[in-house]
């Protein structure tokens, strides 16, 4: 059994469900939180969205920069003004000191040159690699859980990922990984340099992000049968992000994706934050969502 304890967070629509250190096989046991749109019931059902770094997305005065997603706002609307079909959000929460291991993709990592692999491996992974092992978590216990506890609609074209920095280069990991489960992934201010900030420099980041657009060009789903969301902005973090996006453009391009399947967007002034992405968080759902009847 998972344990459900009450939950003080707070949230403007919608109910939160909180699940404490759900248990795993293959990654560190950790938080899940399930929001549920007002007027959920069991005799319908529902869209599931699977978003990383969990305990950021729904109020902002539990978090540890007061910062928040505001994701029961968005929804909350809309569902309201009916611009997207319901879903629910399964906010999956990060374990700090292993967020990088976990949200790194790592069938790339034999491929990384040095020394730029070594700092990778030994500054950054800490040399225990599980992004392979976060994904199977979602997919084989996670995904399987909310199915039988949640009306879901258990289908691909119902199944989404979302999230931000290395958030969103896991999901479109998880993506390429798990074309059969995952109908559409968005990757808010996409860390494609794949090294953090701390180690960021323009060498060691094009020797990593070349194996990483090595890896997508091989390994996107069939083409225009997914969807994929990418973002970035211009300040404070998102600065850099702007060459390498351009090249993992030119791959969507190269691959004939249309504008229907594949989305990049560009927001001037807006920096790395929850703020950011809060603001623009209704563009990728209503991407994602759409109602299309």
């Amino acid at each position: 059994m998972h344990g459900i304890h009450p939950h003080k967070v707070k949230v403007t629509s919608g109910s939160l469900i909180h699940y404490v250190r759900f248990k795993s096989n293959f990654v560190e046991p950790r938080n899940v939180d399930v929001w549920l749109p007002d007027g959920y019931s069991s005799n319908e059902q529902y869209a599931v969205l699977y978003m990383h770094d969990g305990q950021m997305l729904f109020d902002g005065s539990r978090t540890w920069n007061n910062a928040e997603w505001k994701v029961d706002e968005t929804l909350g609307k809309l569902h309201n003004d009916k611009e997207i079909r319901e879903c629910i959000i399964v906010g999956i929460w990060n374990i700090p000191e292993k967020r990088y291991a976990d949200y790194f993709p790592e069938k790339i990592i034999k491929d990384i040159p040095e020394p730029a692999r070594t700092a990778i491996l030994t500054k950054q992974i800490k040399g225990h690699p599980s992004g392979d092992n976060y994904l199977k978590f979602i997919v084989r216990e996670l995904k399987p859980f909310i199915d039988h506890t949640y009306a879901t609609f258990r289908d691909v074209d119902n199944t989404f990922i979302i999230g931000s920095s290395m958030g969103g280069l896991i999901s479109v990991y998880a993506l390429c990984e798990y074309p059969d489960v995952f109908g559409g992934a968005a990757c808010l201010s996409f860390h494609s340099p794949l090294a953090s900030f701390s180690l960021i420099n323009h060498e060691t980041d094009e020797a990593v992000a070349s194996k990483f657009r090595n890896y997508l060009f091989k390994h996107l789903p069939p083409l225009n049968t997914r969807k994929i969301y990418f973002d970035y902005g211009d300040k404070g973090g998102d600065d850099v992000y702007k060459p390498y996006q351009t090249a993992i453009d030119e791959i969507m391009k190269q691959k004939g994706y249309t504008e229907l399947y594949w989305q990049t967007r560009f927001f001037p002034g807006e920096n790395h934050s929850e703020q950011s992405w809060a603001k623009r968080l209704y563009i990728p759902l209503i991407f994602l969502l759409k109602k299309t009847d």
